[in-house]
């Protein structure tokens, strides 16, 4: 999957990018931060665990505003 439709597909989930780090962007919802590959592709497999552990989060309950 291309790193882009992965950080798209995490800002319609209300993910937002938090920082830039040397080889991964950190993304935060406002409780849990998920550590983001800086490859151009990134696996298939580490990209639906990602989003997994995104929506999962997600379900957990309110963020903090």
């Amino acid at each position: 999957m291309r790193r882009r439709k992965l950080e798209r597909e995490l800002t319609i989930i209300g993910w937002q990018l938090k920082r830039h780090g040397g080889n991964h962007d950190i993304w935060s919802d406002g409780r849990k931060t998920l550590a983001v590959p800086r490859h151009r592709e990134v696996d298939e497999e580490v990209a639906r665990a990602i989003l997994k552990d995104a929506a999962r989060a997600n379900a957990d309950g309110p963020r903090k505003e």
